[in-house]
């Protein structure tokens, strides 16, 4: 089964399709498809073209009620804060990010965000996507000694070690593979990551 992931489309229309061009099970939509929640029609008619086989999440710049409202009008999956089954594996989903200096729609305490991971912390094998990063790695980092991730993401990932993590948000990280343990974590950008599992 294959999952394409992808995040911060940010109203990239061309990058959108080219994403939806690839064969896939799946399509995960990690959040920021939009800049300040402007677009949904556009990304709407978009994301309908692989119609039930497309999960969204909110990113910061999109609220959990934008989103179901996009879900609901294209005949989308809202994936915030829930989880599928793919075979043996659980997928499961975390949108917004933690704060941020721009007050941006969709951001959650360190403290929210933790709550709503705790959820997911029975799931495994795990496949756990967020929009947030974890914290003082490579996925979050905006320059050399600025990070901008979530302490509590990067909490969940050490204690729990899904066998994947997948993020967005700091567009600088877009591409960036670490190990955090025994998890793979990457920020997926705009150029998505197709994943295989068995």
């Amino acid at each position: 089964m294959k999952l394409l992931i992808f995040s911060d489309i940010h109203n990239d229309w061309k990058a959108l399709e080219r994403l939806l061009a690839t064969e896939a099970d799946y399509y995960i939509a990690a959040g920021d498809q939009l800049t300040w929640a402007r677009g949904f029609e556009k990304c709407g008619e978009i994301l309908q073209k692989r119609g039930d086989r497309v999960y969204v999440l909110p990113g910061n710049h999109e609220s959990a009620d934008d989103v179901a409202r996009l879900c609901a009008r294209y005949g989308l999956n809202d994936f915030h804060q829930r989880h599928f089954s793919v075979g043996n594996w659980q997928v499961a989903g975390l949108g917004y990010s933690n704060p941020t200096p721009f007050n941006t729609p969709g951001e959650y305490s360190e403290r929210e965000l933790a709550e709503r991971l705790a959820r997911f912390a029975g799931l495994a094998p795990l496949v756990l996507i967020c929009h947030a990063p974890p914290q003082g790695t490579k996925l979050d980092q905006i320059r050399p000694g600025l990070h901008a991730g979530s302490s509590a993401v990067r909490e969940f990932v050490e204690e729990h070690q899904p066998p994947y993590f997948f993020c967005g948000h700091i567009h600088e990280a877009e591409g960036v593979e670490v190990r955090i343990g025994k998890t793979l974590a990457v920020n997926v950008g705009k150029r998505g990551y197709l994943l295989e599992l068995d």
